[in-house]
């Protein structure tokens, strides 16, 4: 078959692709940077590579005609305020494109919506489902609750509040019920019903086989990490104060809290099982989900993370087209470290910073400048990075975005997403000159305005500290040290 992904960067589309391939089928990969893909898949060889940002239709490349079957699987959640209605432009957008091919059916991954009063989450899957009815081509719609896996929100948010808190104190909502996944069995459901004429037309939910609240599902993650922990319900946290509170204890955004917190008041068990009699599955519990998560972290293969999704704003579709540091209006913290041991050796440990790893010097100033950000309205610094011991354009690392990861040449280049009165890039680079070599490291600062000018003169003496001490444990820093 040839099989269409819209939305192949990412969290669910990253883990499909290979279940694909192996399958034998031939993929089409629509994304909005080519180069992203090439840089994040050993397997970009493998599949054709369409571009297309899916909220600008003029953007999208023709579909091949002869594409068999879709999968929808772009989500808007984390991005905006107004994201229902990109959401549905996304869709829309998609359908028109798809209808001029001879595409026999499309598949979408949905969320579980049996319950009354739907969050505006779940109000939005469910009118995502319609608008994906203008395709010409049968409809499968697959709905899930939450789905368990390395690097899902509803995973890392469960480990964040579990393994921070030894004392709880938790809102009414921790008692609504749901019906977890594991991300492998999403992955078999999605790759079960493509152009099975049995799923034609039809909405399906899937789950787990336990039933467990909130409270239950951080317990049960305390019982396989051998922790003990102590919930407290307090009924009268509002769902903005909750939403604060999920914001500030884990690696969430605000507006990605908020939805969550508006969605948990809905309770997501499957109503029908009708999936049953067309893809046969025995499905992983929970406690076995989990298992399976720290697996993969403890091997350093994650696969993809929610954390990943670009963000509105200065990274667009085209945010790989940054990747010169401006000159013109800057102020620039250069630091010059000479060094004489293997170049490759200190460039794994640029490679590595951040995350688990750190920033090598003064790590609790960088902790204050993450919660300062939250108190803020920022990303802070707990989003870590997806993996540690390999780095992609895209990536996150902390309040950082990668912009560059490049091996060949030494260079790392970081554009910060943290709240700041400008714009800000962190560049690391090896350079071997007149017989020397040396890491460069340039922090550059682009203010906006005369309060722009001010923060960075009132940092100046951070840097002086923070910058130099880096640079120096960079280039000394050995893995024993650890």
């Amino acid at each position: 078959m040839k099989i269409l992904l819209a939305g192949a960067n990412g969290y669910i589309g990253t883990r499909l692709i290979p279940i694909l391939l192996e399958k034998g089928h031939t993929v089409v990969c629509m994304v909005r940077d080519k180069r992203r893909f090439h840089e994040q898949n050993d397997y970009s060889e493998r599949v054709t590579l369409l571009t297309g940002d899916l909220l600008k239709k003029e953007s999208i490349e023709a579909i091949p005609l002869d594409v068999d079957a879709a999968c929808y699987l772009v989500h808007s959640m984390a991005q905006a305020a107004d994201f229902a209605a990109l959401e549905a432009l996304s869709a829309h957008n998609f359908a028109q494109a798809l209808n001029k091919t001879n595409c026999k059916q499309v598949v979408y991954l949905s969320g579980i919506v049996n319950d009354t009063g739907l969050s505006d989450h779940l109000r939005s899957r469910r009118h995502v489902e319609d608008v994906l009815k203008e395709c010409k081509a049968a409809i499968t719609v697959l709905r899930a609750a939450i789905i368990i896996g390395s690097g899902s929100s509803s995973f890392e948010i469960i480990r964040d509040l579990t393994e921070k808190l030894p004392i709880m104190t938790v809102p009414r909502w921790v008692y609504t019920k749901s019906q977890p996944i594991s991300i492998r069995d999403v992955l078999g459901y999605l790759e079960g019903v493509l152009l099975n004429e049995n799923a034609f037309d039809k909405t399906f939910d899937i789950g787990g086989p336990d039933i467990l609240s909130f409270k239950q599902m951080m317990l049960v993650y305390a019982k396989v990490r051998k922790l003990k922990r102590y919930i407290i319900t307090i009924p009268f946290l509002s769902p903005k104060i909750s939403s604060y509170w999920l914001y500030f204890v884990t690696s969430t955004s605000y507006s990605l809290a908020q939805s969550l917190v508006d969605s948990m008041k809905n309770e997501t068990i499957m109503k029908n099982h009708d999936i049953d009699g067309v893809v046969k599955r025995d499905c992983l519990g929970y406690e076995e989900a989990l298992q399976l998560a720290f697996k993969k972290i403890e091997q350093n293969s994650i696969v993809s993370s929610w954390k990943d999704a670009l963000n509105n704003g200065y990274l667009t579709s085209r945010f790989m087209d940054q990747i010169k540091v401006p000159q013109n209006g800057t102020l620039e913290y250069k630091v010059k470290q000479p060094f004489n041991r293997d170049s490759a050796d200190v460039l794994k440990n640029i490679m590595a910073i951040g995350g688990s790893r750190g920033w090598y010097y003064w790590d609790w100033i960088w902790s204050i400048r993450g919660f300062l950000d939250k108190l803020f309205g920022g990303v802070g610094s707990r989003r870590g990075r997806t993996s540690n011991i390999s780095v992609s354009p895209g990536d996150v690392i902390d309040f950082w975005r990668v912009l560059l990861a490049d091996k060949l040449n030494s260079r790392l280049l970081l554009y910060a997403e943290m709240k700041l009165p400008g714009e800000a890039w962190l560049e690391f680079k090896i350079i071997e000159r007149n017989g020397k070599t040396f890491l460069s490291q340039v922090a550059t600062f682009r203010p906006r305005g005369l309060w722009g000018r001010m923060y960075w003169y009132l940092m100046w003496p951070f840097h002086l500290f923070i910058f130099k001490g880096m640079a120096r444990r960079i280039v000394n820093f050995e893995e024993a040290q650890r």
